[in-house]
């Protein structure tokens, strides 16, 4: 899984020359990245040939050899976008409209600062946010309308600092609730003092958004959480699951069937093994990474998109079908190392490809041997480690990186002039001047430079929301710290009878599964590390609580 995902970049853009033009564009490859780039228009039309790029199999040398060559020979597109309006700041994306800094989603409209979900509007600041509009600073949130620093919730409106929220509306730092109203920290108020109390919270306030922050998280610790992050799921396990049947070890999977150890799935998808990013109609994928829309039967592939079928070991090829080592090829068949064979010769020489690939192996700096049916070497990926989703999920220091074989590349500083510091900026939004637009500011953690968008202080101003301290990468990572690694670990359930192990929590209800004054005996495998301070129910135990 990290060997696919350090092909990934999520959420990074750089400054870089476009290889026709020798003007700037911005790019998801660094500016040091061997490669020619072109701009997306460019790379798309037919002023270039990929087939003019072809040659010979060469039976003395290993394919990935051949095939690293290739590689960093045929022209790649800047970004992996399509169907985008005014939405150039944006990378890994479709369907994007009015959109800045937004990554890795579909169908947004009108919003800033997102990476995953989609289809989402007038949104902000947001991590797998599906579905939404008018939110702000959530992490998993689907199909909800003004829910702002929230995490897990699902069918909610007008919640704020909540977690794990199902159904509710006007609920304000709770947990575990289903279908409420009117409820703070748990509580339920009257409709009128609940608008009152909310007022007394002064939310338009910096100072008083990180206390009520701080202290709801405190809040969310106290009560416990279900070993999955999942809905409607049949004979499956993993993290952050929805509408799957025989899914298994899998990850952020939003309705799949029959699939193992895959990961950042849309619908629908099938019959899939060790395949990571995209979906939209996928079969029978193998070791691939960012290839989805109608592919089917494709191999140690990336980015490979859409429409294409039987592709092995190829990269940025588009709409075609048969192909075996190939870069760049739109709307072909039969090619191998981007020359054209008959059907007859493609099947023979791929046979003969297959059998070379096994007895003549390809040895990576780190000594890691390669034959047919690996994915491609981690060495031969554009991305230093810490520009990938692994360094998310897995960080490493520079240190452990280089030393595991990984590329890493300090990120580069540009020198911006800052106008002010994050920590002089108006304590309250309603004192926020329009000439904010102006000001370069330094984040209070990074010390790097960031400003306000226009779309971004009407939508706070229009919320009531104070301005940010942090630059769009600091609140990232901040976000960032309420998701689960695609990782499992084996656990058992922490409900020790009337109350939590940690003795925080006392049970609402005499558990019916197993005996009140002994422990749960339920064992599952979870994405919640040893150690941490949730407190992990099963299935059973959480279903009586919350219920």
């Amino acid at each position: 899984m990290i060997r696919r995902f350090v092909w990934r970049n999520d959420h990074h853009l750089f400054r870089r020359k476009d290889g026709a033009s020798d003007k700037e564009i911005f790019s998801g490859f660094h500016k040091d990245v061997s490669a020619t780039i072109y701009d997306l228009d460019h790379w798309n039309s037919d002023a270039w040939d990929p087939l003019t790029y072809g040659r010979e199999y060469d039976f003395s040398r290993p394919f990935f050899a051949q095939f690293r060559e290739l590689l960093y020979t045929v022209p790649w597109p800047a970004k992996s976008v399509q169907r985008m309006v005014n939405s150039d700041y944006c990378d890994q994306a479709g369907g994007f409209k009015n959109c800045y800094l937004c990554f890795s989603g579909d169908g947004t409209e009108n919003s800033a600062y997102m990476v995953y979900g989609g289809y989402s509007r007038d949104s902000f600041d947001g991590y797998e946010v599906r579905q939404s509009e008018l939110c702000y600073e959530d992490v998993m949130v689907d199909e909800s309308y003004r829910t702002f620093f929230s995490l897990d919730c699902e069918s909610c409106t007008d919640v704020w600092f909540s977690r794990d929220l199902i159904g509710c509306n006007h609920c304000f730092g709770c947990v575990g609730l289903r279908k409420k109203s009117y409820h703070i920290f748990n509580q339920p108020y009257s409709k009128e003092d609940y608008f009152e109390k909310i007022k007394e919270f002064n939310l338009g306030s910096y100072a008083r958004v990180m206390e009520l922050k701080k202290k709801s998280v405190d809040f969310w610790d106290t009560c416990p959480v279900k070993f999955i992050h999942g809905l409607q799921n049949t004979n499956s396990t993993g993290e952050h699951m929805h509408n799957t049947k025989n899914v298994h070890a899998s990850f952020d999977i939003h309705g799949g069937e029959n699939m193992k150890f895959c990961q950042f799935i849309a619908p629908p998808a099938s019959d899939s093994y060790d395949y990571s990013n995209w979906g939209a109609g996928i079969s029978q994928m193998y070791e691939c990474m960012t290839c989805g829309e109608e592919c089917s039967e494709m191999k140690f592939c990336f980015e490979s998109w859409p429409s294409s079928r039987a592709l092995e070991y190829s990269a940025f090829c588009r709409s075609s079908s048969d192909l075996f080592g190939c870069v760049g090829m739109k709307k072909k068949q039969y090619c191998i190392l981007n020359k054209q064979y008959s059907k007859e010769e493609y099947h023979a020489l791929r046979g003969k490809i297959i059998a070379h690939m096994n007895e003549m192996p390809y040895t990576d700096t780190q000594g890691r041997v390669y034959t047919y049916g690996e994915f491609f070497p981690s060495e031969f990926s554009p991305f230093a480690y810490n520009e990938t989703i692994a360094q998310d999920f897995f960080p490493l220091t520079k240190e452990e990186a280089e030393e595991k074989g990984y590329l890493w590349r300090e990120s580069e500083k540009r020198e911006y002039q800052t106008t002010t510091r994050a920590e002089n900026l108006p304590d309250h939004i309603q004192d926020v001047p329009d000439d904010i637009l102006k000001e370069i500011i330094e984040c209070v953690s990074c010390k790097r430079a960031y400003r306000i968008i226009p779309m971004e202080l009407q939508f706070y101003r229009h919320i009531s929301l104070p301005l940010p301290h942090l630059c769009p990468n600091c609140r990232f990572r901040e976000r960032f710290k309420f998701v689960n690694p695609p990782k499992l670990w084996k656990a058992k359930c922490q409900c020790v009878g009337k109350m939590s192990q940690n003795g925080v929590y006392t049970n609402a209800v005499t558990h019916k599964s197993h005996i009140p004054s002994t422990p749960c005996p339920n064992e599952f495998e979870t994405s919640y590390k040893p150690g941490r301070p949730e407190i992990v129910y099963c299935e059973s135990c959480y279903q009586q609580e919350v219920i």
